[in-house]
């Protein structure tokens, strides 16, 4: 038995994403309709799961066209596993900053140092290596 199809408005729904998200990624070959029903798109259900790399990756800093040649590689794209290896140390230099200035502000929120930002443990919570210039 096949799987059900489902529209445009229903992928929108259940992935977060505008419609116009949709046709949009549809048209830099990131996802590919299953075919028509009257004027709406189809998918097949496991566009769901594309939607949600695509989704993760450009919230994580990603281009559209690096996702698309993501999606597309294979074992034998050494230049293209070398720039993933770069944007994973990227990705990990990321989550350092940011989780230092989540402690920091944890520990803010309750500090009663006068004033915050001057507090020993609030800026112990920032001490570390010299992070390098934002992309």
């Amino acid at each position: 038995m096949s799987e059900a199809l489902l529209d445009i408005a229903e992928v929108a729904e259940r992935s977060g994403l505008a419609p116009s998200a949709l046709r949009f990624y549809e048209k830099k070959g990131l996802i590919a309709p299953a075919g028509r029903n009257g004027l709406r798109r189809t998918y097949r259900p496991d566009v769901l799961d594309r939607l949600a790399l695509v989704s993760c990756a450009r919230s994580a800093g990603f281009t559209v066209a690096e996702i698309g040649r993501f999606l597309v590689a294979t074992p034998g794209d050494t230049d293209l596993r070398a720039r993933m290896a770069v944007k994973a140390r990227e990705l990990e230099e990321d989550i350092a900053r940011l989780t230092r200035m989540r402690d920091g502000l944890r520990h803010a929120a309750t500090c009663a140092h006068e004033t915050l930002v001057e507090c020993p443990d609030f800026k112990r919570a920032f001490a570390g290596p010299p992070q390098p210039v934002p992309r």
